[in-house]
């Protein structure tokens, strides 16, 4: 079989058509939905559901082609560059080629997003059946892939910033989907406003790097933002290291939703649930982190640049771990949670363990999704219903999903055997072997609020007795088998997956961080010797004790006790308020950016510049001086030869005095 494919396609045109698959499925199901717009006949979702699907196949088998390919050999490193596709920007200062580069993080990024867009788009045929927007929906979907494979497949900065422009703007289309509902367009604005953000500012950075290298008279014929040519030519970004880091870290940190940016992912949760995984908590939200490790060789030469990344990265985790415990709102607790762990990722980057933040990216890709599905079953099936508080007892009735919620809860809380256990655990040793002691006693705060809001919701949500009409409960039924079979896969890529991580303190290879490692030659791996092997378990262990003990308290809480959290939380009062609203970032935000915009708008630039300064001052008075002008020719001009003649005079009178003086 890889003999056929290998005798009709080239290496670099797979490359290609991994990218371009999706686009080709976007291009179809677009045609689709303008044809059949709002028709309810189902032959044409099957068409639009079968292309969706077909091209993720496509794109995903090409992805794992591609991977045992490279993987083959196993002299040199895994890389491959395509030919360019296209020129496009040509002139003697600048050279930009449209071409795609495998390696290790592209190969890493290309597999998960390709694996989970397939599995999405098999979930979506369930889950988006009865929306009239079905078509509409699976162009989109193609679209936002295609968008992030260009992000992760770039072979240069200024091209990826094509697809990581392309895919917030593809993500907001998604969230207003259904654009009859006001509340979402609101939403969908709201997104595509700050994504927008974080296109100025990486474009801003973009910038600054043609900046450096022009000035370093690099050779623009090899490719002045190409990533290989600016790692070879890095110590000329030394002077301006700081500047370019924190630049490009605070257009990832809006891409990532980090506090105190995090406000449009809450809000975007109003999307269809597969999005809200996909995009904002399973694949988007992680370009952030990955172009932030792509550019690791700028990041370490300014140790105040990832003082700071660290420091954000810890805070973010620790708070949105708080916040999300307040959420009763079943998605948006997850979002929470999503910033939390980018949080913990970004932690890892700051201190320099690149390979443990890509593990833990692509762990937390693939259980955050698990979770955001079986979350998404339990809303399907209670028509709507987000509140995990007017739940309860979903277990005896959808077994799988409730199961595979749980088996993302285990992992996102650590628990052995799940990924998360080894990738978050990865992320802490490398936060103590660093001597970074406070962000590990922070890092192991989170861990246990972690395990506490997620055991809540598994416990308030499938276990106890229904918080709804009886009536209701008879009518639920497990999902459709396009939403199950995503579900299972996950949960046992969840459960297995993990393991090639599994570092030598567990028995493991850690295939993974050395593979990755390979890649980034200014990680400081630093393998735990012998002694700290010992050091590594203790800590390992006592991590997940701490875990479990607050997953099992939650557990109890909210599945037996249920009237207890009422009671705590009206004696807490204002604090929970607090905790339960964010800390108020959205409403600080609305009064001073939204109101304070608008204020602007009427009272300075309508009021003041455009009626009195433009209307007034410049409209009106050259008018007025228009008409005054007109008054006095009007009787300058009269037809008397007298009086022309004593103008001439004093015309003449005038011009001799002044050439007199």
């Amino acid at each position: 079989m890889l003999d056929l494919i290998y005798r009709s396609i080239s290496l670099q045109e797979l490359i290609w058509l991994i990218a371009v698959a999706p686009l080709f499925s976007a291009f179809v199901n677009a045609i689709i939905s303008a044809v059949t717009a709002g028709s309810e006949v189902a032959k044409y979702r099957e068409w639009s559901a079968l292309f969706g699907v077909i091209a993720s196949a496509i794109s995903f088998a090409g992805a794992v082609v591609l991977f045992f390919t490279i993987t083959a050999f196993e002299a040199g490193d895994p890389a491959v560059i395509t030919g360019p596709l296209y020129r496009w920007i040509v002139s003697d200062e600048v050279v930009i080629d449209l071409s795609l580069k495998i390696d290790q993080l592209s190969m890493v990024m290309s597999l998960l997003i390709s694996g989970l867009g397939l599995l999405t788009s098999i979930y979506s045929i369930g889950y988006m059946w009865k929306n009239s927007g079905f078509a509409r929906y699976f162009a989109l979907l193609g679209i936002f892939l295609f968008a992030m494979m260009l992000l992760v497949l770039a072979d240069n900065l200024a091209f990826m910033f094509i697809g990581w422009s392309a895919a917030g703007i593809v993500s907001s289309f998604l969230v207003g989907l259904d654009f009859f509902d006001r509340s979402k367009r609101v939403v969908a604005v709201k997104t595509f406003a700050w994504n927008s953000f974080s296109d100025v500012l990486l474009l801003a950075g973009i910038f600054l790097v043609y900046g450096v290298m022009s000035a370093g008279d690099v050779d623009p014929k090899i490719g002045i933002f190409s990533f290989e040519s600016m790692e070879r030519h890095a110590f000329y970004f030394l002077p301006v290291a700081t500047t370019v880091s924190i630049l490009m870290f605070a257009a990832c940190a809006i891409k990532s939703a980090q506090l105190p940016f995090h406000t449009w992912l809450l809000d975007s949760m109003k999307g269809p649930t597969p999005i809200s995984g996909l995009a904002h908590s399973a694949v988007m939200v992680c370009a952030g982190a990955y172009l932030m490790v792509r550019l690791n060789f700028i990041l370490v030469m300014s140790g105040s640049a990832m003082s700071v990344i660290y420091i954000f990265g810890i805070v973010a985790a620790l708070c949105a771990a708080v916040f999300a415990v307040g959420q009763r709102d079943i998605k948006k607790l997850l979002a929470y949670s999503t910033i939390s762990q980018i949080g913990l990722i970004f932690t890892s980057i700051g201190v320099g363990a690149f390979s443990a933040a890509v593990f833990h990216l692509v762990a937390h890709s693939i259980f955050k999704l698990l979770l955001f599905f079986s979350a998404g079953s339990a809303i399907y099936a209670l028509g709507g219903e987000r509140d995990l508080m007017k739940m309860g007892g979903l277990k005896r009735i959808m077994p799988l999903t409730a199961w595979t919620f749980v088996i993302g809860a285990v992992a996102l809380a650590g628990i052995f055997p799940a990924s998360g256990f080894f990738s978050r655990d990865a992320i802490l040793w490398q936060l103590y072997e660093r001597d970074h002691l406070g962000i590990w006693f922070a890092g192991f705060a989170v861990v246990g609020i972690t395990s506490f809001y997620i055991f809540r919701a598994v416990g308030a949500i499938f276990f106890g007795e229904p918080n709804f009409e009886f009536d209701q409960y008879k009518k639920i039924s497990e999902s459709p088998v396009s939403m199950i079979i995503p579900m299972m896969i996950l949960a046992t890529l969840t459960i297995f997956g993990g393991f090639i991580g599994a570092s030598k303190s567990f028995g493991g290879g850690d295939y993974f961080g050395r593979w990755i490692g390979a890649l980034i030659a200014d990680e400081v791996s630093r393998a735990p010797a012998a002694a700290s092997r010992s050091m590594e378990l203790i800590l390992t262990v006592a991590t997940m004790i701490w875990s479990a003990h607050f997953s099992i308290l939650s557990w109890v809480i909210y599945a037996q006790k249920r009237d207890w959290p009422g009671r705590i939380t009206s004696r807490l009062g204002p604090i929970h308020a607090l905790v339960a609203n964010g800390f108020y970032f959205d409403a600080l935000y609305e009064r001073i950016f939204a109101r304070g915009t608008i204020w602007v708008s009427k009272k300075v630039i309508d009021e003041y510049l455009d009626r009195k300064i433009v209307d007034g001052v410049l409209v009106g008075g050259i008018s007025k001086l228009v008409w005054m002008i007109g008054i006095v020719a009007s009787i300058m001009g009269n037809g008397l030869v007298q009086r022309y003649l004593l103008y001439f005079l004093i015309g003449a009178a005038v011009a001799a005095g002044y050439l007199a003086l």
